[in-house]
């Protein structure tokens, strides 16, 4: 089985998480179809002590080959795939030698270099794109396969001598839930990789702070007839709650180091009405003031009804895991000089978002986050560059290499 093959066998596995069901691990019963998968791999792969643990975490290990008295590694990918769009019957299509040009995805979607530039900086590679009717899942099963593939060539050339290695596959990565369960002590790695990247290029020590607010209206009905004076229409109110937001902290309007507020989604009726948002921002005072932005703007509306018809509730999510890893520069270094020896040129840039490696670097794993060659994820538009997932397996392996030699 190529590494080609193993991805498009991943993908399609239906693994989407459900944000509605983030109170259970895993949160989509499907989700044990990608681990047992998993779990049958990695033991025809030849790794020891394969287990899928109660809330489908997957774990293994290759023992060491040599007397190695270096760390042990860890390598970390997540099976979910995003519920922000259609995670099934996803038919991949590969493209070779791609031209620079327009990807008809199908009838309604096409791909151009001048809407997603970063296509530019691909032709002649080969792509896997969708039809234009799913995601692709190369979020995070590019990780997974890199992952699998290394472990694999590992297992094939013995002559590679190394330490013990440590393997990780998640469930619910996309709803914030990844690290939940995790077993980082059993786990055995004294610090690890997330395998969770776009480009090839990316070497991320540096996430979000997040958190989500959930904001709350009642209204009082009455008969419309004879409202005057009387009626609180919670759904106009959540509108005008809305607006109190400003619209350059959106999303679509920031970008490199700029935080956002995001409404993810507005329910509501007369009687009662809630917005539910995802805060965001690389520092995490500024994640406060996001806060106390959203307070005042309950404040306000209260105050221009007259009465307390809104309330605000946050629950942290994740903080920024530089101020972990910034005490082990060593885990940053040897996965740069990993990439330089393999070709790649390493780019230090912050996520827009976050990974396990957040959240795990805070529970006692160092884990910075590296790139496997997909793009434009959680929607129709994702694509995979295969030659950058193989670059991907290469880098694991000479991380392998050098962490036996410290």
């Amino acid at each position: 089985m190529t590494a080609l093959e193993r991805f498009i066998r991943y993908i399609t596995i239906p693994s989407t998480s459900n944000p509605k069901r983030e109170d259970i691990t895993p949160s989509s019963d499907h989700q044990w179809n990608m681990a047992r998968q998993l779990e049958k791999d990695l033991k025809e792969i030849g790794l020891s002590h394969v287990r899928v643990e109660e809330h489908c975490y997957v774990y293994a290990e290759l023992e060491a080959n040599a007397d190695v008295n270096g760390p042990s590694v860890g390598f970390i990918a997540h099976m979910d795939t995003a519920p922000d769009f259609n995670g099934q019957n996803i038919h991949p299509r590969v493209i070779e030698n791609y031209d620079g040009g327009v990807i008809v995805l199908n009838e309604q979607r096409h791909m151009s270099p001048e809407e997603y530039p970063a296509l530019k900086r691909k032709v002649g590679k080969t792509l896997v794109v969708t039809d234009g009717t799913s995601l692709l899942g190369a979020d995070d099963k590019a990780g997974v396969t890199a992952i699998m593939e290394a472990m694999k060539y590992l297992v094939e050339h013995p002559e590679i001598k190394h330490g013990k290695i440590c393997i990780g596959f998640t469930p619910d990565e996309e709803i914030g839930n990844g690290p939940k369960y995790f077993d980082v002590e059993n786990f055995g790695a004294d610090f690890a990789y997330t395998i969770d990247g776009g480009d090839i290029e990316e070497l991320e020590d540096e996430n979000f702070n997040a958190a989500s607010a959930v904001i709350k209206i009642s209204g009082n009905s009455i008969h419309p007839g004879s409202a005057k004076n009387r009626m609180i229409n919670a759904a106009k109110q959540a509108c005008v709650f809305q607006t109190m937001i400003p619209d350059a902290l959106s999303p679509e309007h920031t970008e490199a180091r700029e935080g956002f507020i995001h409404l993810l989604e507005v329910n509501g009726n007369t009687t009662e009405a809630t917005l539910e948002y995802i805060l965001r921002d690389h520092d995490f005072n500024r994640l406060q003031e996001q806060k106390e932005l959203l307070k005042s703007a309950s404040q306000l509306l209260n105050k221009q009804v007259g009465q307390e018809i809104c309330t605000v509730e946050f629950t942290d999510s994740y903080r920024n895991m530089k101020l972990v890893l910034e005490k082990y520069p060593q885990v940053v270094q040897i996965a740069q000089k990993a990439m330089e020896k393999v070709g790649i040129q390493a780019v230090r840039t912050p996520i827009r978002g976050g990974t396990d490696g957040a959240q795990l670097s805070y529970m006692g794993l160092p884990c910075p986050n590296l790139g496997a060659g997909g793009a434009n994820f959680h929607g129709p538009y994702e694509y995979l560059v295969l030659d950058e997932m193989l670059e991907a397996i290469q880098v694991i392996v000479q991380i392998v290499k050098d962490v036996a030699e410290l």
